[in-house]
C-alpha cells in the first residue's frame, strides 16, 4: 500500500463538475488500496477575484489582511472536494493550512514553510480517511494566516509529501507533463518523459509555469519522487528525478524557458568605489524585492552604470527605492524598461558540450534579435531581449537545438 500526495491546481477544480471528476479520480486510487492526501488550489480565477476586491479598497492592500482574504479561496475548494468524496462513500476530512499547522515564516504574500505537524494527518489516514488540505497557505508563530505566493499549492503538496515520506507526489495540472518549451508558442514542442530536479529547478526559476520553484527545491532536497500529470487525461506524465542518466542520447539541452514578467532598472553615473553594489542592492533586498540578472559597466570617468532585473510586479517599488539611493549616492539618473523578456536554454548536457552559448547567440543573430544582458550557470544560459521578439527567439532556439518534434506526415 502506497502513500500518495496528489495536488490539483485551479483549473482542475475550476467548477463543481470538475471537483466531482477529481473526487472520482481520488476514489479510484483509494479503492486501489493507497493512502491519499489531496492538496487543492482555489477554483481558477478565484484568487484574482479576491485580489481585485482588495484593490477596490486599497491599491496596495496591507499584506497581512490580503493573506486573510485570499486564503479563503482554498477553504471553499477543500470543503467541496471533501463533500464530493463523502457523497461517494469515501471517508474524507478537510483542513486549512492553519488546522494542519503548516508553520511558515512571517513574510506575508510569499511565506516559506518551516515545519509541518503531520500527526493529525497520520491519524486520519490510519482511520481510513482521505485528507484534503488547502494549498498555498500556512500560519506563522504568532497565529497569523500566511500565503506562499503564486503557485504555492505545489509547494504545499511537495512539503507534505516530504513530511509524510510519501511514495510519490503527483502534481495534476492542465498539461500532460513538462515540455521542451510552451507548446502554445512552439507547436513542435515535445513532452519529456524524465527531467532532473536540477533542470526542472532552472526551468521553474526561469519562467516555466508548470511547477513553482520552491516545490522543486523541496522535492530535490528531500528526494520526493515528483510526477506532473494531466488532471483529466490518462498518460505517464513527466517524472522529475534526482539522477542524471548517463547516456549517449543525452540531449545538450532539455528545454527553453522564458519569462515575460521582467523589468529592467539602470542607475547611471554612480561613483565607482568599493561597496557600491551593496549600497545599490542592499535597500532593494531590504524591501523584499528579488533581483535576478545584474550587469555593471565601468566608465572612463570612474563612474559606473549598474543594471539589474526584477519581477515586473516589483518594478515601481524597486524604482522608488533606487531613486532614493541615486539621490544619496549622487548618481546621474535612474532609467527603467518594462518591455523586456528573458529567454533561457537549460540542460545538464551542457556540462559536456562546448560552444552552447555561441550556438544560442548565432541563432538569435540570424533573426536580428539584440541581446541586452547575459547570465550563465553550469546548466543554463539566459538572455534579456526586447519583449516583442520573445516568441520568435523561442522558436528559433527550439529549432537550433533540435528540439522540434518530427513532422507527422500522412496524419
Amino acid at each position: 500500500m502506497a502513500l500518495i500526495v496528489q495536488k490539483f491546481g485551479g483549473t482542475s477544480v475550476g467548477t463543481v463538475e470538475r471537483i466531482e471528476q477529481v473526487a472520482e479520480k481520488v476514489k479510484k486510487f483509494r479503492e486501489g488500496g493507497d493512502d491519499i492526501v489531496v492538496v487543492v488550489s482555489a477554483m481558477s480565477g478565484e484568487t484574482n477575484r479576491l485580489i481585485d476586491l482588495a484593490k477596490q479598497i486599497s491599491e496596495q492592500p496591507v499584506p497581512r489582511e490580503l493573506d486573510v482574504m485570499v486564503s479563503t479561496g482554498e477553504q471553499v475548494t477543500i470543503a467541496l472536494l471533501a463533500m464530493a468524496l463523502i457523497k461517494r462513500g469515501v471517508p474524507a476530512v478537510s483542513y486549512t493550512g492553519n488546522q494542519v499547522r503548516i508553520l511558515t515564516d512571517s513574510a506575508h504574500n510569499k511565506a516559506r514553510i518551516l515545519q509541518i505537524d503531520d500527526q493529525k494527518i497520520r491519524a486520519d489516514l490510519k482511520a481510513g480517511r482521505v485528507v484534503v488540505v488547502a494549498g498555498f497557505q500556512g500560519v506563522d508563530e504568532h497565529g497569523n494566516i500566511t500565503t506562499l505566493g503564486r503557485g504555492g499549492s505545489d509547494t504545499t503538496g511537495v512539503a507534505l509529501a516530504a513530511a509524510l515520506k510519501a511514495d510519490e507526489c503527483q502534481i495534476y495540472t492542465d498539461v500532460d507533463g513538462v515540455y521542451t518549451t510552451d507548446p502554445r508558442v512552439v507547436p513542435q514542442a515535445q513532452r519529456l518523459d524524465k527531467i532532473t530536479f536540477e533542470e526542472m529547478l532552472e526551468m521553474a526559476s526561469l519562467g516555466s509555469k508548470v511547477l513553482q520553484i520552491r516545490s522543486v527545491e523541496f522535492a530535490g532536497k528531500y528526494n520526493v519522487p515528483l510526477r506532473v500529470l494531466h488532471s483529466f487525461q490518462e498518460g505517464p506524465g513527466t517524472l522529475i528525478t534526482l539522477d542524471e542518466e548517463e547516456s549517449m542520447e543525452q540531449p545538450i539541452i532539455s528545454g527553453i524557458a522564458f519569462n515575460r514578467d521582467e523589468a529592467k532598472l539602470t542607475i547611471r553615473g554612480v561613483p565607482d568605489i568599493p561597496g557600491v553594489a551593496f549600497k545599490i542592492l542592499g535597500p532593494i533586498s531590504a524591501s523584499n524585492i528579488e533581483v535576478d540578472m545584474i550587469v555593471q559597466n565601468v566608465a572612463h570617468d570612474n563612474t559606473t552604470d549598474f543594471t539589474f532585473t526584477v519581477h515586473r510586479n516589483d518594478y515601481q517599488n524597486a524604482q522608488r527605492v533606487l531613486e532614493q539611493t541615486a539621490s544619496e549616492l549622487g548618481a546621474r539618473e535612474v532609467i527603467g524598461d518594462t518591455k523586456i523578456a528573458k529567454v533561457s536554454i537549460v540542460g545538464v548536457g551542457m556540462r559536456s558540450h562546448a560552444g552552447v552559448a555561441s550556438r544560442m547567440f548565432e541563432a538569435l543573430a540570424k533573426e536580428t534579435i539584440n541581446i541586452q544582458m547575459i547570465s550563465t550557470s553550469e546548466i543554463k544560459v539566459s538572455v534579456v531581449i526586447e519583449e516583442k521578439y520573445l516568441e520568435l527567439a523561442v522558436r528559433a532556439l527550439h529549432t537550433a537545438f533540435e528540439l522540434d518534434a518530427p513532422s507527422r506526415q500522412g496524419e
